[in-house]
């Protein structure tokens, strides 16, 4: 079954220092009908005005992945922490028993945006954690990368939860296939360009899908596409 959502549908926002939209309940916004999907609790599309950021907010039992599309984003921690991500950067907080963190744009004239996501962790109560890790833009093309993955690997940053977050990129008229054991969720947010999944109208940038079970899965390319795509329990 896919349930699609157009970005529309999305709580849009813009506070002058920070505008992007809400495909959950999050925040000020709350929507009973849409506050999970599976372990998924929060994806954010944020953009960060220049020398602006989030000030120092405390957090617990979520594991919150920022994966940078453009811009320079900065992580402080309580943890001693101080990490400055670009696009092809990953970076992974396990709040755990709590920590305390900021997040920043650091240049003077170019924002930042970037896709936030929170879930929940397979057991709460760990210990706090951070983790970022880089992949190679090029190796987006015509496929989907791993970036995010249970176990750690040299262009996947480690999470504690049964879930893997790919991102690719393909041109008008090719596919990027994923291919998952039976009984699995997935979720798919279109970044640019145009996704087509199966028979209906293609996804729009900003557009999503919650899809279960999907056996096989082929997202094809009916504009030049950069999507991410998630695999969850």
């Amino acid at each position: 079954m896919i349930e699609r959502y157009a970005a529309e549908a999305a709580h849009r926002f813009d506070y002058g220092w920070l505008k992007g939209a809400h495909l959950f309940s999050f925040g000020d916004y709350y929507d009973p009908d849409n506050t999970a999907f599976g372990p998924m609790r929060v994806c954010n599309d944020d953009t960060i005005a220049p020398g602006k950021g989030f000030g120092a907010h405390p957090h617990s039992d979520m594991e919150i992945v920022s994966i940078v599309l453009s811009g320079t984003l900065r992580h402080e921690d309580n943890l001693g922490h101080v990490v400055e991500t670009s696009f092809g950067g990953v970076q992974r907080m396990s709040a755990g028993t709590g920590v305390i963190h900021t997040e920043h744009n650091p240049s003077d004239d170019e924002p930042v945006r970037l896709l936030q996501l929170w879930f929940m962790p397979r057991r709460r109560g760990g210990a706090p954690s951070y983790r970022t890790g880089g992949f190679d833009p090029q190796k987006l093309d015509g496929r989907l990368l791993p970036v995010v993955a249970p176990e750690r690997s040299e262009e996947t940053v480690d999470i504690a939860q049964d879930l893997t977050i790919y991102l690719g990129k393909a041109q008008a008229g090719g596919r990027l296939e994923l291919r998952q054991a039976p009984g699995r969720r997935v979720f798919v947010y279109v970044i640019e360009g145009l996704a087509g999944l199966g028979a209906d109208e293609p996804l729009q940038p900003g557009d999503h899908a919650r899809i279960e079970a999907p056996g096989p899965l082929t997202i094809a390319a009916i504009h030049d596409l950069f999507v991410m795509v998630i695999d969850l329990p």
